[in-house]
């Protein structure tokens, strides 16, 4: 019903952000790229795009952008069942959440083979939204689901140390982290979606947290620099600052509280297929790295 080339188009336009890219991407002229998304918006009688600084996809421009990679995954796993077929490369969209690509998603990727990751790396508590909207096949979340037409496995927890430099910790911490001086202290935060800060003053004070102004840094090395330095306090995968901490140089605030983080990897039912050699993968590292 749909023309590929105009859905190719679509897809391209959304998730580089202008007709340019997506006419470089797709080796034709920015014009052909023009005429195929004119075309498609009146076959479906819809408004599929949002021109703009990026160009995004409405609602109807996401739907037929999944139905444009659900046809590859099909296709793909079609060459796969037919003997004389050889199944080409599909990039799949994954969103992964920077800590967990940072310390165990990597050997996992790496001993996947015959397939290509476009990843969209977003905090734990969001990742489950891009599979919602379609954007991608699979996700590592904090949410265990259920979403109609995925699966869900679980992980294992991602454990976190709250840290900071002894010299940092001396200064604002001299009584130890007490609800007032977390209240004052810097802290780092991935971004506004982070509530990794706020979850450990609460475990550790039982009172919701106060104040926890800081640094925004959506970076997990970074994360781990920013505390060495002495800009702020965070929280820190373990696998991250371990070293760190026996060194002598960051401080772990409350060794007797640290802060585990369920995940949990959440694929699209039609996608499984494909994703099985990966998923396996990603088990058997996160048996090795999670608690």
């Amino acid at each position: 019903m749909f023309d590929p080339a105009q859905l190719a188009a679509l897809a391209a336009i959304h998730r580089l952000g202008s007709f340019e890219a997506a006419a470089t991407e797709l080796h034709v002229t920015p014009s052909a790229i023009s005429q195929r998304i004119k075309a498609l918006e009146e076959a479906t009688g819809a408004l599929l795009l949002i021109r703009g600084q990026p160009c995004t996809a409405t609602a109807a421009g996401l739907r037929l952008i999944r139905h444009h990679d659900d046809i590859a995954l099909l296709t793909r796993q079609l060459a796969a069942d037919l003997p004389g077929a050889t199944p080409g490369p599909v990039p799949l969209r994954i969103a992964v959440n920077a800590d967990s690509l940072a310390t165990w998603v990597i050997p996992a990727l790496a001993a996947t083979e015959g397939l290509f990751f476009h990843l969209i790396i977003d905090d734990q508590e969001i990742s489950q939204d891009w599979l919602k909207r379609g954007e991608v096949v699979a996700a590592i979340t904090a949410h265990p689901g259920p979403l109609q037409g995925c699966d869900t496995l679980p992980l294992g927890a991602l454990r976190y140390r709250a840290t900071a430099s002894p010299a940092f910790a001396a200064e604002w911490f001299p009584d130890g982290p007490t609800a007032e001086a977390l209240s004052r202290a810097p802290a780092l935060v991935y971004s506004r979606e982070d509530r990794l800060q706020h979850r450990w003053v609460k475990a550790l004070t039982g009172a919701e947290p106060q104040g926890l102004g800081g640094h925004t840094l959506p970076a997990s090395q970074a994360f781990v620099d920013a505390a060495l330095a002495g800009l702020g306090w965070g929280m820190n995968p373990e696998a991250l600052v371990a070293g760190h901490i026996a060194a002598g140089r960051l401080t772990d605030l409350a060794p007797d509280q640290p802060l585990d983080v369920a995940l949990h990897w959440q694929f699209t039912r039609l996608a499984a297929p494909t994703l099985a050699p990966l998923t396996r993968a990603l088990r058997d590292a996160a048996a090795r790295a999670l608690i």
